[in-house]
């Protein structure tokens, strides 16, 4: 785990102007190794959320540098964004964000049909996903059948299948019940141990313990570390 996936410098949000500006993220720092997982963790507001946003590209940072792979994502067009999101990032959201009309198999292969896959390949690479996950007798339900932890774990199959570098998980706990949560963990234990990159934003100090380091945020930036020994083992 020696190389840096992702990597900001001195990153910088401002919100508002003038006398209402709010500075949400203050000159952080961060270097995220291939195969670790970080959770990074925080007080409501501190940040923690809008970080994750700036890595993602779904909000331009106001100063600062954002690598991911080597490649600058901070200085890339929209155009370059969006495939930057598509082809290298996963990501997972408290609100699922599913597509209420397809069927969880459907909302899974929607990344790979985007990226340009053929349908069947799609397809096999959405079941197999459904699989991994324990959810081969859901592929055919629709999220509005399916509980929130199952709705959770087609979530984390879709986030999974554009094979990205990293994956993103906005507080991928917050709407379960803790037979739920522990499913989800047991699962990203399981894409630990696979090799997945992931970067996790959580008020769980459960979620946190099966990180590799533990990022602490106040006040936009970050004020502390913990690095959790044997973590994801």
């Amino acid at each position: 785990m020696s190389d840096v996936v992702l990597r900001t410098g001195a990153l910088v949000k401002d919100f508002g102007k003038g006398a209402a500006r709010v500075r949400a993220v203050d000159e952080v720092d961060l270097a995220v190794r291939t195969g670790e997982t970080v959770a990074v963790m925080g007080p409501s507001g501190c940040g923690k959320s809008t970080l994750l946003h700036l890595i993602g590209g779904m909000v331009r940072p106001t100063a600062g540098e954002i690598e991911l792979a080597g490649r600058r994502a901070d200085t890339m067009s929209e155009r370059g964004l969006a495939r930057l999101r598509r082809d290298r990032l996963g990501f997972v959201f408290q609100a699922f964000h599913l597509m209420p009309e397809l069927t969880a198999v459907e909302n899974v292969e929607v990344p790979a049909l985007l990226a340009g896959r053929s349908p069947r390949v799609a397809r096999a690479l959405a079941v197999d996903l459904l699989k991994r996950v324990g959810l081969t007798d859901r592929a055919g339900h629709r999220p509005s059948a399916l509980s929130g932890g199952q709705r959770q774990r087609v979530a984390i199959a879709r986030a999974l299948s554009n094979q990205p570098l990293v994956v993103l998980a906005d507080e991928p706990t917050g709407n379960l019940d803790s037979a739920a949560t522990a499913d989800v963990l047991r699962l990203f234990g399981a894409l630990h141990q696979a090799g997945q990159t992931l970067v996790v934003v959580t008020h769980d100090a459960r979620v946190a313990a099966s990180a590799d380091r533990v990022l602490t945020m106040r006040d936009g930036a970050l004020v502390d570390q913990t690095v959790l020994a044997g973590a994801g083992a």
